[in-house]
């Protein structure tokens, strides 16, 4: 069974999964993991006892974790431990929501059921391959692939990645497995051989010194070994983390960000870092927040540009004067908002101390309320909150929001704008392409109001128009680049989208401008956000009489685009074609934005809109103490217990079911007993043969071969080539009286079952207490490490289980090759008939 191998392997395996740490909140989910890891460790035992090919190796481990995954998550709906359809149902769908979850929330995650499921069916599918790699088919070291696979997953979703105390863990259980690998392949060639050393050439006629005996000193090599191992995984973890510019957080983490280092995460300023904001390798984090907002978060704003130069957008300057502080004055109500509801939102934001410069407040639109210490000044006309000197890194503020929710009806039926709306928010330059004013009317023919062509033309961005994100594209320069992305290249980021969209609503007679800030980010608990560099974005705002100023997304979202951006409800309406009201029906789903429909489809660009509390019905509170929970180990052992206890259960059936077919016996051809009298007038042949007796000589047989597994049970040699009494008087030498008195019964009734004509003189009561006899004479001769063998690990039945699936290997390779027969008759059908 290699039982050492076997748990240095598992050893490995929970070493490895120590690199998975930085990405759950809590330690639950390593319970989880052991369980699963002990589960495939005894189903490999147990694989590797019955000597099944490596194949059938891989097979025992994955149901071994199929049953532990099973009997933790959806043991209420299982049969007894086996899965059943609902169980399996069930499993899914929580391994479904658990994948909508680990999407939904940014790393470190809350260990959810469905993540913990997840978490604990990967770890466990590697220690299937490392069992079956280091264990079945002695490859120590291909067997580390699968654990560095582990690693990859830290690495591509964190930022920093793990820790060097994580990764040197790891790195030496892998270097365990390896050792232990060594050794035990080593001890396979047998004991050491001996080398004798000739003593020095005697005087003469002295005699010789016998040789000594000497040993080969593999303790220094042994030592020399282990010392370049741990050598090697000290510089993997040391130079790293020493050469400057490797290592972000400094040697060991310490003199990174914060802490004097020179890292620095710029905030975007209109148009000019935004590319860079979006394309940075080290994805900082920019601020955190909280929110009290039971839907998706709005974005948060810092700029509103107004101004189109023909190659730019940029805004107003803005006339500062010391009336606009904060304290001194009210924000003033949002521009336009008199018909729509809003709701009151609160949001505490916490920006990071590493940002610098950033002299504009993110906050969601519109703010109404700021809570902040410094110098901070609001821009009457687009509510922008600006600060002449102070900047927002490592501030902690309170905003209070007023968030629009417009109808479909109400933004269809604004038509009239204020003039200074009009005169301000609708300037195109002179240089602008004609064909750019042209393909706007062309992708907005047919609709009659404003919303329906803004709609459209979001939909012609992200949809119809054939337009691909791609942040290597260069950034708009000159008037002709935003007609060459319209019109040719179509390749661009979120900055040409915006910048499009605005001037072609402009160019319609629909107010509008760019707003430049961040998405909303990523949840990592309810109600707590994370905003990243990645999640600098642009995009176009529109004003509807009524509303205000209103968010469309026509940058493409998901794992194609920006990946955390959302597309408003309000602006997905069906496009009717028809006049008036009738242009905009109920909101319907669309390709690539979010909808608040439970039955649809999880959608990869929206994996953080949904409920918190949609996995399985549970909630974030779930496990997030981090306490110890014993169902995964109690469940662990109770499966790992049921493999081991497999073949004990397999000989108590097996003796069963010898025993039970020598309890009658019956003539199918007369329904009298052979050799017998016929039974009673008037009774029936089923009757007859209920009352005959058993047949002594399937008695003798059964006896014999009872006997026989019993005695390779308890590790007694059993020689196929002696006579039955040849056995028994050489077994009987280690019994007492009673038992070998009773071996040489069976002895004899197998003689005669075999070699006589006679029937056994024995009937098969006494001799299936003969037996019984024979095996507490067994038990009583041998050990108690033999004993508790022969009663939990019988070999008698994994040899009768090898010889079954032998027989069946062979059943299929005859079957096969009677395939082949006919399939060559068949073949050479057409030839024979030819010949004929």
């Amino acid at each position: 069974m290699r039982t050492r191998m076997t748990i240095m392997a598992g050893l490995a395996t929970l070493a490895g999964s120590i690199g998975l740490y930085p990405l759950f909140e809590s330690g639950a989910w390593f319970t989880a993991c052991l369980g699963a890891v002990l589960a495939v460790a005894g189903a490999g035992m147990l694989a590797r006892r019955l000597r099944v090919p490596a194949v059938v190796n891989l097979l025992f481990g994955l149901a071994g974790l199929l049953l532990y995954l099973n009997l933790v998550y959806a043991g209420e709906s299982s049969w007894l431990l086996v899965p059943s359809p609902e169980s399996l149902r069930h499993l899914d769908e929580l391994a479904g929501n658990g994948w909508q979850a680990a999407n939904r929330y940014a790393a470190p995650v809350p260990v959810l059921p469905g993540i913990e499921l997840m978490t604990a069916a990967g770890v466990g599918l590697v220690a299937v391959l490392v069992d079956l790699l280091a264990v079945r088919l002695r490859r120590a070291a291909p067997a580390g692939l699968p654990l560095l696979a582990m690693y990859s997953v830290p690495a591509a979703v964190r930022d920093d990645g793990i820790s060097w105390l994580a990764f040197g863990i790891g790195a030496l259980g892998f270097l365990a497995l390896l050792m232990a690998d060594a050794r035990d392949q080593v001890g396979g060639w047998g004991r050491m051989v001996t080398a004798h050393r000739q003593r020095d050439v005697p005087l003469a006629g002295a005699e010789p010194a016998p040789a000594e005996p000497t040993r080969l000193d593999v303790a220094a090599l042994a030592a020399s070994g282990r010392r370049i191992a741990v050598g090697a995984v000290a510089v993997a973890v040391l130079v790293p983390a020493a050469v400057p510019g490797l290592q972000p957080r400094g040697l060991f983490g310490i003199g990174g960000p914060g802490d004097g280092g020179t890292q620095t995460v710029t905030t975007p300023d209109p148009l000019v870092s935004l590319k860079r904001e979006l394309t940075r390798l080290d994805d900082s984090i920019v601020l955190t927040y909280r929110t009290n907002d039971t839907e998706a978060p709005d974005y948060l704003r810092l700029y509103a540009l107004d101004k189109f130069e023909g190659d730019r957008w940029t805004y107003t300057d803005l006339d500062s004067h010391p009336k606009d502080r904060l304290d001194e004055r009210d924000i003033p109500r949002p521009p336009g908002l008199s018909v729509a509801s809003a709701r009151q939102v609160t949001t505490r934001i916490q920006v990071r101390p590493e940002v610098r410069d950033m002299t504009f407040l993110p906050v969601p639109y519109a703010p109404s309320e700021v809570s902040i210490s410094g110098d901070w000044r609001v821009d009457e006309r687009s509510l922008m909150i600006y600060s002449l000197r102070d900047s927002a890194g490592g501030r902690s503020y309170t905003v209070t929001s007023r968030r629009a929710e417009p109808t479909t009806g109400q933004l269809a039926a604004a038509e009239n704008y204020p003039d200074e709306i009009v005169s301000r928010y609708t300037q195109v330059p002179r240089n602008v392409p004609q064909e750019v004013r042209a393909l706007a009317q062309q992708v907005t023919a047919g609709s009659t109001t404003a919303l329906s062509q803004a709609v459209r033309l979001q939909r012609w961005f992200t949809l119809d128009g054939g337009f691909t994100y791609d942040l290597s594209a260069p950034a708009p320069k000159h008037g002709s680049d935003l007609a060459d992305f319209l019109l040719r290249s179509k390749r661009g980021y979120c900055e040409q989208y915006a910048a499009s969209m605005a001037l072609m609503a402009r160019m319609l007679g629909i107010p509008s401008r760019v707003a430049m800030g961040y998405t909303s980010g990523s949840e990592v608990r309810p109600g707590e956000w994370v905003v990243r560099s990645r999640d600098a974005h642009a995009w176009p705002e529109l004003y509807f009489d009524g509303t205000g100023w209103v968010r469309f997304e026509p940058t493409p979202s998901g794992v194609g685009g920006q990946g955390t951006a959302d597309t408003p409800s309000y602006s997905l309406p069906t496009i009717t074609g028809g006049g008036g009201e009738g242009d905009e029906a109920a909101p319907a789903p669309d390709a690539t934005s979010p909808t608040d429909d439970s039955s649809a489809a999880p959608q990869a660009s929206t994996p953080n809109r949904n409920d918190p509390d949609a996995e399985g019905g549970s909630t974030a509170s779930d496990d997030e103490d981090g306490g110890f929970s014993p169902a995964p180990w109690l469940a662990g052992g109770t499966l790992v217990l049921l493999l081991v206890a497999a073949p004990m259960v397999l000989r108590q059936f097996t003796r069963r079911r010898r025993w039970a077919g020598l309890t009658s016996r019956s003539s199918a051809s007369s329904g009298a007993p052979r050799g017998g009298r016929p039974g009673p007038p008037g009774a029936s042949p089923g009757a007859a043969a209920r009352r005959l007796p058993p047949d002594p000589a399937g008695a003798a047989h059964a006896a014999w071969r009872e006997m026989r597994a019993d005695a390779l049970d308890h590790g007694l040699e059993w020689r196929a080539s002696d006579s039955p009494r040849a056995t028994a008087r050489r077994l009987g030498e280690s019994l007492d009286a009673e038992g070998a008195r009773a071996l040489d019964r069976i002895a004899r009734a197998e003689e005669l079952a075999r070699y006589s004509l006679s029937r056994s003189p024995e009937p098969p009561e006494r001799l299936r207490a003969d037996v019984r006899t024979v095996r507490e004479a067994f038990a009583a001769s041998v050990g108690l490490r033999a004993r508790w063998r022969a009663r939990l690990l019988p070999p008698s039945t994994i040899e009768q289980t090898r010889a079954t699936l032998q027989a069946a290997g062979n059943r299929a390779l005859d079957a096969r090759t009677r395939l082949d027969e006919v399939g060559a008759r068949l073949r050479d059908l057409p030839a024979r008939l030819r010949r004929r």
